[in-house]
C-alpha cells in the first residue's frame, strides 16, 4: 500500500520560468529541505541567499554540450525512480550512492514561446527541453513517493500542504500533480510533433497529438447534463481563446463556439477596407454587413433577421465606439466580441452586466494557415484550415450576360459570408450586406426556399413590402446539383449567382440561368462547413 505522507527532503528545481522562484525555495529551506539545481536555477538561487547543491555536484559528472546533458545520470533518475521500502532499490541506491529526490520542480525550455514568436528552426530546435521531459515522466511515473511540480501556479497549493503536514506531501496530491505532468510532456511533444509536421511538409503524419492547458473549468457543456472545459494550445490566432474579458459572466460552451464562429467570419472582412459586423446565432450568421462605420453595418446586419439576432453574438472587425454600442445594447446580446473598445462603448456596455465584452487586440488573419479537429467515435478528422478567400480566386462568367460592378461587389461579399454558413449554406445579399440565409439543411433548394422566407420575413419586419431578396444576389457554398436550387433562389428575385461549380449538371444549370437572365460565376472553390 502507498504510504499517504510523504517527508520531503531533497528537491530538484530545474526551471526556465523563475516566475515566484525564490519565495518557493526559501519555503522549502525553512522546512529542512535541501536544494539542489542546475545552471541559471541554482544561480538565481545562489543569488537570493539560499543554500544550493549544484547537480554536477551530486552526479560528479559535469554540465557539458551546451547544457544539453546535465540531469540524464542514474544518480538523478535513480533518485526518483527509487520505490521507497523496496529492498532491491534500497540495496541498489546503497551500493551507487544514489540518494532520493522527494521532489521534482521542473518546467520546460520555452519551445512554445519559441514557436509562437517565429524563431528560425534552429533556436526552436534549441529550445526543445529533453533532460526536463525524462525527469519529470520518471518522478510522475513513481508519484507513489515523489512529488512533481510542472506549474509555477502550484507552489501556493503546495507551500500550503507543507505548512499542513509538517514538511510533507500527500499522496492524493501527488496523484494529481503526477496527472498533470504528464498531461504536460504530451502538449509539449505534441507542439514539436506538428510543427515538424509543418516544417516537413506533411499534411497528414503517421501520428497526430495535441494538446491543451485549463483555461477554465465550464458550468456544463452544449446542455446541462454535459461536463465541459475550455482549453488552450497556445496558437497565438486572435480570437476567443486570446481575448480579455472586460465584463459580463463566465462564458458557456455554447458561448465560446459561436463567438469563435463569429469572429472567423467578421476576420473576411479587412478593417483597413471596411466596416463590418456579424451576428451569430448557433453557430451560424443570422445578419452580416459591411458599412461606413461600425453603427451602420450593424443597423444593416440587425436587419437581415431581428428575430435570430436576439441572444446572439455580435462580432466587429474595428474598435467598438459609443454608437455602436449603444445601438448593440438595445436588445439582448450574449457576447460582443471586437479587437479593441473605447472607454465610453465600456462604460455603455457596462450597464447590462450579463452582458460579455471580449477585446481580441486584433482581427485574425482568414489567409492564415493552421489545423482544425473535430471528434469522432474512435479518432478524430484533422484538416487544414478553410483559408481560400474569393479575392484570390479565379473567377469565370459563365452565363451570357456578365455582372454588374454593384453585383460582383455583392456576389464576392455573399461568398465571403457563405464560407462560413453551416452547409448546404445559400446567401442573399444586397448593398454589401446579407438580406436572407439558409443554413444546415439536407437539401439545397430547401436552403434556398429558407433564406428566401427569411428574405420575406426580414421585409415584413421593416415594414417592406417586397421581399429583401428582390434585386439581390445569391452565393452558394456548393454546386447546384440541379436547376431547381437556382430556379428556387430566381423565384425570389435574385439578379446574379456565384457558386463553386463543378456538378455533371453545369450545363443546365447555366441554361437555366440564362433563361432567367441572370448572371452566374463560378468560383472553383468549394467552402462546405458541415
Amino acid at each position: 500500500m502507498p504510504v499517504d505522507l510523504r517527508h520531503v527532503a531533497r528537491a530538484l528545481i530545474s526551471v526556465s520560468d523563475k516566475t515566484g522562484l525564490v519565495e518557493f525555495a526559501r519555503v522549502l529551506a525553512t522546512h529542512g529541505v535541501e536544494l539542489v539545481s542546475t545552471g541559471g536555477t541554482r544561480k538565481a538561487l545562489a543569488e537570493a541567499g539560499l543554500a544550493v547543491r549544484d547537480v554536477a555536484d551530486l552526479t560528479q559528472f559535469p554540465e557539458m554540450m551546451d547544457g544539453r546533458l546535465k540531469t540524464l545520470h542514474p544518480k538523478v533518475h535513480g533518485g526518483l525512480l527509487a520505490i521507497r521500502e523496496n529492498p532491491e532499490h534500497e540495496a541498489a541506491m546503497l551500493a551507487h550512492d544514489i540518494r532520493p529526490i522527494d521532489l521534482l520542480v521542473v518546467n520546460l525550455y520555452p519551445f512554445e514561446a519559441a514557436l509562437a514568436k517565429g524563431a528560425p528552426f534552429e533556436e526552436c530546435v534549441e529550445n526543445i527541453d529533453i533532460g526536463g521531459p525524462a525527469m519529470i515522466r520518471a518522478a510522475s511515473k513513481n508519484h507513489d513517493d515523489v512529488a512533481v511540480v510542472v506549474d509555477s501556479d502550484d507552489y501556493a497549493m503546495l507551500v500550503e500542504e507543507l505548512a499542513a503536514t509538517k514538511g510533507a506531501t500527500r499522496l492524493a496530491t501527488r496523484r494529481r500533480l503526477a496527472q498533470k505532468a504528464f498531461a504536460r510532456t504530451a502538449a509539449y511533444d505534441a507542439a514539436i510533433s506538428n510543427w515538424l509536421a509543418h516544417e516537413l511538409g506533411e499534411a497528414s503524419p503517421p501520428l497526430r497529438a495535441f494538446g491543451g492547458r485549463l483555461a477554465e473549468p465550464m458550468r456544463y457543456g452544449e446542455n446541462p447534463h454535459q461536463s465541459a472545459g475550455f482549453y488552450l494550445t497556445g496558437e497565438k490566432r486572435p480570437g476567443v481563446a486570446t481575448a480579455r474579458q472586460i465584463q459580463g459572466k463566465q462564458l458557456s460552451y455554447n458561448n465560446v463556439n459561436d463567438t469563435d464562429a463569429a469572429f472567423e467570419c467578421v476576420a473576411e472582412f479587412d478593417p483597413a477596407r471596411t466596416a463590418a459586423v456579424v451576428i451569430v446565432k448557433h453557430a451560424n450568421p443570422c445578419g452580416v454587413a459591411e458599412g461606413a462605420t461600425l453603427v451602420e453595418a450593424y443597423a444593416k446586419a440587425l436587419r437581415c433577421d431581428p428575430m435570430s439576432a436576439f441572444g446572439g453574438i455580435v462580432a466587429l472587425n474595428r474598435k467598438l465606439d459609443a454608437d455602436a454600442a449603444r445601438e448593440i445594447v438595445k436588445i439582448f446580446t450574449e457576447v460582443i466580441i471586437a479587437p479593441d473598445a473605447d472607454e465610453e462603448s465600456i462604460s455603455i456596455i457596462g450597464a447590462k452586466k450579463n452582458l460579455r465584452l471580449l477585446l481580441t487586440g486584433g482581427v485574425p488573419d482568414a489567409r492564415a494557415a493552421g489545423l482544425t479537429y473535430r471528434s469522432v467515435s474512435g479518432g478524430f478528422l484533422a484538416q487544414s484550415r478553410d483559408s481560400a478567400v474569393v479575392d484570390e480566386m479565379n473567377l469565370q462568367v459563365v452565363t451570357k450576360r456578365q455582372p454588374t460592378a454593384e453585383e460582383l461587389a455583392d456576389l464576392k461579399f455573399a461568398f465571403r459570408v457563405v464560407k462560413h454558413v453551416k452547409s448546404n449554406a445559400i446567401v442573399y445579399a444586397k448593398g454589401a450586406a446579407t438580406v436572407g440565409i439558409g443554413a444546415g439543411q439536407m437539401s439545397r433548394v430547401d436552403s434556398s426556399r429558407t433564406a428566401a422566407h427569411k428574405a420575406q420575413e426580414a421585409a415584413r419586419a421593416a415594414g417592406l413590402t417586397d421581399s429583401l431578396a428582390k434585386g439581390a444576389v445569391v452565393a452558394s457554398d456548393a454546386f447546384f446539383p440541379f436547376a431547381d436550387g437556382l430556379l428556387a433562389a430566381a423565384e425570389a428575385g435574385v439578379t446574379a449567382v456565384i457558386q463553386p461549380g463543378g456538378s455533371m449538371n453545369d450545363k443546365d444549370v447555366i441554361a437555366a440561368a440564362d433563361a432567367q437572365g441572370l448572371a452566374m460565376v463560378f468560383t472553383g472553390v468549394r467552402h462546405f462547413r458541415h
